[in-house]
């Protein structure tokens, strides 16, 4: 059973990779998780059975400085929704469906009589004053699992999680897998000025399209928005000079992003990997109050990789700093071994 998280898309499309890489090795996949993310991956995979899982309903505020409270506030919230995700995991196992588990920050996915994998680039969980706390929260429910993957590589320096995925001290077995991306880099003729990338929860995915919606409508750059909303059908529709389109698949982003000179998005994680593997210049807005973003944003600005502001002090021009800095680059590393991450869930 592979059960991303649906916060955004991010986890749901890092998950791709792993499960054509399970289906590669013969293994059978259910896939779970709810909302967007689930209706993304039953899109990738028509063939697979799937199952619904409990939603964690978070939401963004419109004022980012209240996301942590927010958030705070609705952990008894969490902890029914993990509650009743051990219910159903119980269940599967009992009826013999699942062998095996590789949860993407579901807390409650996991039984302790089969393998259980959990997949995280947030050993430290950033919120401000709260950090240490949250991180200790966070590092004590790995500790459930039979294994934890990052999707990183273990070096110090050139990595893209930094302190987020990367302990001073282990508190339990780590495995770096790697870069992971469902997008491969192409030469092809760049025929997209901006690629707009959308994504996250509401209200500050909408909030920040139409922010951009207005400063992008008279521009005479070839600029192409996707939306970030999953829906049954594709819908294109110009807006002014603007191309947009709510959702893509796999195969027709990773062409749309080959053909583009540079992105604009959120910094969440998963979009840093798909832009690295794809070696992209990029321009970041991070979600207002979401601490890990603005984290990474700040890192990877810092060290002259990709520029980035906050979201009510984006104008148009910043967008042209992208040209002078370094952009994302590949890092040097192996491939994902995945026969030896596979290896935990092979039988006698």
């Amino acid at each position: 059973m592979v059960a991303p998280l649906h916060w955004g898309l991010g986890h749901a499309t890092r998950s791709i990779p792993i499960i054509r890489a399970l289906l590669e090795h013969d293994f059978n996949v259910l896939l779970a998780s709810d909302g967007g993310a689930l209706l993304l991956l039953k899109k990738e995979f028509p063939e697979l059975e799937s199952v619904e899982l409990p939603s964690y309903n978070i939401t963004y505020p419109k004022k980012g400085s209240h996301f942590k409270w927010k958030i705070l506030l609705k952990l008894p919230e969490i902890k029914k929704t993990m509650d009743s995700e051990e219910k159903i995991v119980k269940q599967l196992v009992r009826d013999g469906k699942i062998q095996g588990i590789i949860s993407d920050n579901r807390f409650g996915v996991r039984d302790k009589t089969i393998p259980s994998v959990f997949i995280t680039h947030q050993l430290n969980v950033l919120t401000g004053s709260t950090t240490a706390i949250t991180s200790k929260m966070h590092q004590k429910i790995i500790k459930k699992f039979d294994a934890c993957w990052v999707p990183d590589v273990e070096d110090l320096v050139m990595n893209l999680s930094g302190k987020l995925g990367h302990l001073k001290q282990e508190q339990f077995p780590i495995k770096y897998i790697g870069v992971l991306s469902r997008m491969e880099k192409k030469e092809v003729p760049k025929t997209i000025d901006i690629l707009i990338l959308l994504s996250g929860p509401e209200p500050q995915r909408s909030i920040l399209e139409e922010k951009l919606k207005e400063s992008f409508k008279h521009s005479e750059k070839n600029v192409l928005m996707i939306c970030g909303i999953v829906e049954k059908e594709q819908k294109w529709q110009d807006f002014s000079k603007l191309k947009m389109v709510n959702f893509m698949k796999s195969d027709e982003l990773e062409d749309a992003l080959n053909k583009s000179e540079i992105v604009i998005s959120r910094s969440g994680y998963t979009t840093i990997m798909d832009l690295t593997v794809l070696e992209k210049k990029a321009f970041f807005i991070p979600t207002p109050g979401q601490y890990e973003q603005e984290y990474l944003a700040k890192r990877l600005k810092d060290l002259g990789v990709v520029p980035s502001c906050k979201q009510e002090k984006f104008k148009l021009k910043k967008i042209d700093k992208a040209i002078v800095y370094k952009g994302l680059k590949t890092l040097s590393q192996q491939p994902v071994n995945f026969t030896e991450l596979f290896s935990l869930f092979e039988g006698e």
